[in-house]
């Protein structure tokens, strides 16, 4: 049997919103995701994924659970093989004597990669010059910690001579090693500052190598191979995971460098292509990720070509409800330079400046034309109607065009006549992008379901209010017995679990098919209530709780006062239960 400590660390290490999103292409809503559900067939988003409760639920076919209940949903795994499955995912070994002989074809060379990855570290450790380097660019040992960085010796067989168990043809397919011409197998990186680069699982796949002093190339990475590929990555991701939930913007930079010095300066939402343009896969995710993306760049010539590649690459993926823009730096700087010579509040409000997506679109158009030039109103012309062609949303269509006009100083009707498109249709903004619709508020069916619901929804009330005890002689019905396991769960525990963590609790017990038919019901009702509103939910639902069973004890002593003649004390509590329930 698996250890349950073992079951919640996994847990804690498994992102519900990674997860799901790896086989289903999530879309950000609020504070949640939806998406088509992946268990029945549907038109329009009804499945829903919740990272403040790790959750997921379908409006549609009642779908729902935690990361564990996924993986078995979906892939029909049983309990022990989802478990391995998170724990590979997650980079964690499952307790010995519970572990199936089945593992992940890369395990052996993701535990590798960590392994190269703590000796990089320690070699950093030990090397004076290496750590003078990052002083001189003003990495703390904290945040060189934070992001793993290290170092690769001056050596051309260091890995060979640290890990003599470890073939040639293992370092050359993890594209650790080089083979020349000559047949002849090295280290690829010496003397290099290290930056390991993590999948979104959090486990390294690759690294990139800087040179310390004069040296080409400046960065080196590792080549694509079977862990390791560079457009579906970002560098920095999991570091700025965390930091991307609480600000719902994400910058994104050139150089492993500007995300090292912007996360120092407190800026933890950046991350950074890989040495190449911004992909397709990596703007997906972005854009599946959230709602504000803004675009980086150096201030030279090849940062303003890198922004029209990345601009090029999202106008056909941009959807209604998204924010895009694009920063330049000053000419011969970079992110990493600026925050180091002016500060984060100088970076925030360079930030603020940036130019929205429809404003790069008219610079670029624009760049170099003269608007009383008929030759160059008809570049403008054939570019606007290229670039017009490639774009999926509505609105960014409409918006556009009437910019475009406006530059021509011409009626949109023209506008549409000229390029030979539809005419553009009346003014309407944008509407927010739907939600999943929520079942009718339905009456709960008994006050135990409702205050389950209550502490599923917000598992604190149970300290903050108080839990409900139960007179299992006069109420033995299994939702009540229930209702208090959960309360006394989650009184006692510290910290409070969420919902991921209590559905996990009560899996193969008696209470797990009374709290799955609440979190289709009732829960549902509650789930955005705020939490003032839902204390006073929850404190109606004690007093009515407390009511019902002085209603359940009368009614007990009446049918018995039927059998035989009640003693004094009987006589008292039922006058004392009607006295209070008349005076309610």
């Amino acid at each position: 049997m698996i250890p349950n400590d073992f079951i919640q660390t996994l847990l804690d290490r498994t992102d519900i919103v990674d997860l799901i999103g790896q086989s289903v292409p999530l879309k950000k809503s609020g504070v949640n995701y939806v998406a088509r559900c992946p268990f029945h067939q549907e038109k329009t988003p009804s499945f829903s994924v919740s990272p403040q409760r790790q959750f997921f639920h379908c409006f549609g076919c009642g779908a729902s659970g935690n990361a564990l209940g996924f993986v078995m949903q979906h892939t029909g795994a049983g309990f022990v093989e989802a478990v391995q499955h998170l724990a590979d995912q997650a980079g964690l070994t499952v307790p010995s004597g519970t572990e199936p002989a089945r593992q992940a074809p890369s395990r052996s060379g993701l535990d590798l990669l960590r392994q190269v990855t703590t000796h990089y570290q320690e070699k950093l450790a030990q090397t004076p010059h290496a750590q003078e380097y990052l002083k001189r660019r003003g990495v703390t040992p904290e945040t060189a910690q934070h992001f793993g960085l290290g170092y690769a010796p001056d050596a051309w067989h260091e890995l060979e001579e640290k890990f003599p168990q470890v073939t040639v043809d293992i370092w050359l397919a993890l594209g650790m090693m080089v083979r020349n011409e000559n047949g002849k197998c090295y280290d690829r990186f010496r003397d290099r500052l290290m930056f390991p680069i993590h999948d979104h699982k959090g486990q390294v796949i690759g690294f990139g190598g800087r040179v310390l002093d004069s040296g080409e190339p400046k960065y080196l990475n590792s080549p694509e191979t079977e862990l390791f590929e560079k457009g579906k990555e970002l560098y920095g991701w999991p570091q700025a995971r965390q930091a991307l939930r609480q600000n719902n913007q994400i910058l994104v930079v050139e150089g492993y460098m500007d995300v090292v010095s912007l996360s120092q300066a407190g800026i933890g939402n950046v991350v950074a292509t890989l040495g190449t343009a911004t992909t397709s896969d990596q703007a997906k995710r972005l854009l599946r990720s959230t709602d504000q993306i803004l675009f980086a760049f150096d201030g030279d010539k090849a940062g303003r070509k890198a922004a029209e590649r990345a601009l090029n690459l999202i106008l056909p993926l941009f959807e209604e409800g998204k924010e895009i823009g694009f920063l330049f730096f000053p000419e011969g700087e970079d992110p990493d330079s600026f925050v180091r010579q002016h500060g984060p509040a100088a970076l925030h409000a360079k930030i603020r400046t940036a130019l929205p997506l429809s404003n790069f679109v008219m610079e670029r158009l624009t760049q170099g034309l003269i608007r009383s030039q008929p030759e160059h109103q008809g570049q403008f012309l054939r570019q606007a109607r290229e670039l017009l062609t490639t774009l999926t949303s509505p609105w960014l269509t409409f918006s556009l065009k009437r910019l475009m006009a406006a530059w021509l100083e011409i009626t949109p009707d023209q506008l549409n006549s000229f390029l030979g498109t539809t005419a553009i249709p009346p003014i309407q903004p944008p509407q927010p992008r739907s939600r999943p619709t929520l079942r009718p508020r339905q009456a709960p069916s008994s006050i135990a379901h409702q205050l389950m619901a209550c502490l599923l929804v917000e598992p604190t009330l149970a300290q903050q209010v108080g839990i409900p005890e139960p007179d299992t002689q006069t109420s033995p019905l299994p939702e009540v017995l229930a209702l208090h396991h959960l309360a006394s769960y989650l009184r006692h525990q510290d910290p409070i679990p969420n919902l991921s963590h209590i559905l996990e609790h009560f899996r193969a017990q008696d209470e797990e098919k009374l709290i799955e038919a609440v979190l289709k019901r009732e829960f549902l009702t509650l789930q955005d209530t705020p939490t003032e509103e839902l204390i006073v939910v929850y404190q109606d639902g004690l007093k009515r709780w407390q009511s019902l069973g002085r209603q359940q004890e009368a009614k007990g002593l009446l049918q018995l006062a039927q059998s035989r003649p009640l003693d004094q004390q009987e006589k008292e509590r039922l006058q004392w239960l009607t006295l209070n329930r008349l005076t309610q």
